[in-house]
């Protein structure tokens, strides 16, 4: 998938995969990648800008496998921001759909 593309989404996934529950790190970048190549790495960075924007709260969480896990919580802030972005994800990608099918059957 092009780069573009997913650096316009990405935001949208990770608050989305965590509106039922909160997940650690690492859990959404594979989850992610089960969808598109999403590299482990850049997933952090976001991480950490949507929770200073104030759009998740973290807590630690023992782990059976290691050390203790972050946890992403969405916050009623961050709940609000994604359901923003699904509105303009619908409309954006009915819209883009209507200009490749108009282009398509000329």
């Amino acid at each position: 998938m092009n780069v573009q593309f997913k650096k316009g989404v990405l935001d949208l996934c990770v608050l989305a995969l965590t509106a039922w529950e909160d997940r650690y790190g690492y859990e959404l970048a594979v989850t992610m990648s089960s969808k598109f190549e999403v590299a482990v790495g850049s997933v952090y960075p976001l991480l950490n800008r949507l929770t200073l924007e104030g759009f998740f709260s973290t807590y630690l969480k023992e782990s059976s496998e290691g050390p203790p896990r972050k946890y992403y919580k969405l916050t009623p802030q961050g709940h609000a921001h994604l359901m923003e972005l699904i509105r303009e994800w619908r409309n954006f990608s009915v819209a883009v759909d209507e200009l490749i099918k108009e282009g398509v059957e000329r």
